[in-house]
């Protein structure tokens, strides 16, 4: 059991690197701090498509890695 919970943990992990990293980046650039971000008029709004969906799936693969990790430690304490 303990060898099945850390080979699940450890694929969930690759996943959420793999998630991670497919996910759109947000970074803005310089001039966008100094002018105070005035130039993003539609930046608030909702992800759609691809992108909400890759942040669902990170959030779902992240709620399985801590379930997975807390099961871990208290198999691993017994």
């Amino acid at each position: 059991m303990y060898n099945l919970l850390l080979t699940l943990i450890l694929f969930v992990s690759v996943l959420i690197i793999i998630a991670v990293m497919m996910q759109p980046s947000k970074t803005n650039d310089a001039m966008s701090s100094l002018t105070g971000g005035a130039d993003d008029l539609f930046a608030k709004q909702k992800p759609r498509g691809f992108e909400a969906f890759m942040q669902k799936v990170t959030v779902v693969l992240g709620i399985a890695f801590f379930i997975l990790a807390l099961a871990l430690a208290w198999y691993s304490s017994k």
